[in-house]
């Protein structure tokens, strides 16, 4: 596979417009060139006026003595115009255009290049909790952390996939004892119809049921509060019970992540139980490093970062008076057990917004006790919130929960209906394959498509639409376009470097060409939105040119050049809605 990918001309002018600057002005060589698209011209520079302060002279004398000698460095610069107060409009070749056309067609990254350099990086996302239903609140932290996932493993880390499941506590010893004293209630999946749902959906209502006596009777509390202790001890029969509803729950949780077209597998989830025996030891550390301190019966580190609203440093509890272990606790031997053991360079915590507080001490803590170093960073990647069409947070029309699982099948079938409108001659199953992808898509677009750390309204109706910025209207160019290459035939087009560029060709060609430093760009902010809307100009862009140049009809060496532009749409459509974890369907 190709590792070196092809530099974009956005680069390759910047490098330009840096060689001008030491030359002209020595002085302010290594200076940012402050390159970028513009509407103007291909490229447009501000290095004169982010300059000019600095070297005490105006911007537009800058702009012209960097105008003059920026004409004469040749490739792929063939223009420079002064603009405004100092910008350089600056304007490419169309056969460097069209060289970076073939070398990404002939490049199976799309000349994109490996940047992360193997870094080994712990995403951490989705953690649903045992014996409950998968809810709209798990939506956005499995679509975002795999989406996340999948664009750093793409640049060359070495991604590690953690799903944070939540499998310990006392609920489980009222769940356990509620089922052994009702050996009649069906909750395995084998026992149970298709009507009935799954096995989380029916441990999730025998927890409710649980719930209910254990607040009633004050016997089956007792029990079930010994139910925990041999939990914990570790009670062979107890144990096997906890085994089976973990193993149930996560067939359902892996029915949800098939269908979303999410990477994680049972490999990757390690539960809450899993560390409880590293809880002593990291609070010893913690205690022999003088980190946590004694209050009030219970032990906790006093942030020296944070003060609450009485002006007091904000304490995180590692240990209760009671001896027991909180979450807190849970997650710092979390981090010190993937730093230490999994080897992590970099961790990553896709949660929303709203555990912003809980981050920041755990990992003022962590580095205070020496396992976060220079050498490993650690980042909360926050998330808002998903609302109904009220503007709070979404429920059912009832108050309650939204069920992931419900929220997909209304997807599907919204898409369903707009499909089967748009082709009313699909046959069932070609119909129900397309609204699948559509659905599905439609949901984890609408997600991504919003800047992560905004809340955004979900409404199918806008999610499903052909038109405007969304999944489907992406999926459909990408049909469309494939159609396009079937009646050419499949054979590679052999692209033409001295064909001059029609104006909608060029701004399609330079659209493509800015697709590998969007893909670093959501690498280093951590932002998938900004693909969402690279891909949508994408396919505006194309829409502009296949209207304005005949592909099929055109005579060579126009029509490779453009069946050229065609397939490497198709191939970058296809390859972004991959790193957003979305189908690109051949038909639809």
């Amino acid at each position: 596979m190709t590792q070196t990918g092809v530099l974009p001309l956005i680069d390759l002018v910047a490098d330009a417009v840096s060689r001008t600057v030491s030359v002209v002005r020595p002085a302010a060589a290594g200076a940012d060139p402050v390159v970028r698209r513009s509407a103007h011209a291909d490229f447009q520079s501000n290095v004169a006026l982010s300059l000019a302060k600095r070297l005490k002279v105006k911007p537009v004398e800058l702009a012209t003595e960097f105008a003059e000698n920026l004409e004469s460095v040749g490739a792929p610069v063939v223009s420079v115009k002064l603009s405004g107060p100092g910008f350089l409009n600056i304007g490419v070749s169309d056969r460097a255009v069209w060289q970076q056309v073939a070398a990404r067609l002939a490049d199976d990254r799309l000349g994109v290049a490996a940047s992360e350099g193997g870094c080994r990086t712990v995403v951490d996302y989705s953690a649903p909790n045992i014996a409950k239903e998968m809810h709209v609140g798990h939506l956005r932290t499995t679509i975002i952390g795999d989406s996340l996932a999948r664009v750093l493993e793409f640049l060359g880390a070495e991604v590690v996939r953690q799903n944070h499941l939540g499998d310990w506590g006392t609920q489980f010893g009222m769940l356990i004892q509620y089922l052994d004293e009702h050996p009649d209630a069906r909750w395995r999946h084998e026992d149970l119809g298709e009507r009935d749902g799954s096995s989380v959906s029916a441990l999730d209502a025998l927890y409710k049921a649980a719930r209910k006596e254990f607040d009633a009777d004050s016997a089956f509390a007792d029990r079930s509060r010994a139910r925990v202790v041999a939990l914990q001890a570790g009670d062979p029969a107890t144990l096997a019970r906890w085994r089976e509803i973990v193993s149930e729950s996560e067939q359902a949780f892996a029915d949800i992540y098939r269908r979303l077209g999410v990477l994680l597998t049972a490999e990757d989830s390690v539960g809450e139980s899993f560390y409880n025996s590293m809880l002593v030891d990291t609070v010893d550390e913690l205690v022999g490093k003088g980190i946590a301190v004694e209050s009030d019966g219970a032990l906790v580190v006093f942030s020296e970062e944070v003060n609450g609203p009485d002006g007091r440093p904000v304490p995180l509890m590692v240990r209760k008076r009671d001896g027991g272990y909180g979450y807190d606790t849970t997650d710092l031997a979390t981090i010190r057990y993937r730093i230490s053991e999994l080897g992590a360079q970099r961790l990553l915590y896709v949660t929303d917004s709203r555990q912003a507080l809980h981050f920041q001490l755990i990992f003022e803590t962590a580095r205070r006790a020496g396992w976060l170093t220079e050498k490993v960073d650690a980042e909360h990647i926050a998330y808002g919130t998903v609302l109904g069409p009220d503007g709070r947070p979404f429920k059912t029309r009832a108050g309650g929960t939204v069920r992931l699982m419900d929220l997909l099948d209304d997807a599907f079938t919204k898409a369903r209906e707009v499909v089967a409108d748009k082709d009313p001659d699909l046959a069932p199953a070609e119909l129900d394959k397309i609204a699948e992808q559509a659905g599905i898509g439609a949901v984890k677009y609408a997600d991504l498509s919003t800047s992560r750390v905004k809340d955004y309204t979900f409404d199918l109706d806008r999610m499903i639409a052909f038109n405007g910025n969304t999944s489907v209207y992406l999926q459909y160019a990408h049909t469309r376009i494939r159609s396009i290459l079937r009646k050419a035939g499949e054979s590679t087009p052999i692209v033409d470097v001295d064909v001059v560029l029609e104006p909608a060709e060029r701004a399609l060609a330079l659209e493509l060409d800015a697709y590998s430093s969007t893909v670093r760009e959501v690498a280093e902010t951590l932002e998938p939105h900004r693909l969402c809307g690279y891909l949508y100009e994408l396919a505006r862009d194309f829409t502009t040119f296949y209207d304005n140049c005949p592909v099929l009809s055109a005579a060579e060496p126009l029509r490779g050049n453009r069946l050229a532009l065609c397939r490497l749409t198709a191939a970058t459509l296809s390859h972004g809605l991959g790193l957003l974890g979305i189908a690109a369907p051949e038909r639809m």
